[in-house]
């Protein structure tokens, strides 16, 4: 069975996937973690929410500041109060299979 997701009214089939910063809504093939890294480098300093799937339902929203971007992976600074901070680190492809979910801040 084939899935298919819906951009703009336009269907593409389930090899493809979405990728969200703030409004806007790119779409990826499975393989193309060279475009998604280069978007995130685009927002380096930027402000994000991040949602991470832990699995069984379960997620977790954190918000910070992307710091830098690598080659298989990009790091976020949080923020968790004045005088604490701690640093997340992702790879490309938790991006591609929606394990994380990235929304610019404004």
């Amino acid at each position: 069975m084939d899935r298919y997701v819906s951009v703009e009214g336009r269907k593409f089939k389930g090899d493809k996937n979405l990728f969200t910063i703030g409004e806007v809504k790119r779409l990826y093939d499975r393989n193309d973690v060279f475009h998604v890294r280069n978007d995130i480098q685009k927002i380096i300093g930027s402000k994000v929410k991040l949602e991470t799937n832990k699995g069984r339902q379960k997620s977790v929203i954190n918000r910070g500041v992307v710091s830098n971007v690598y080659p298989s992976i990009f790091t976020v600074q949080l923020s968790e109060g004045p005088d604490t901070s701690r640093k997340l680190s992702f790879s490309y492809t938790d991006v591609l299979t929606n394990t994380v979910e990235i929304t610019l801040c404004d």
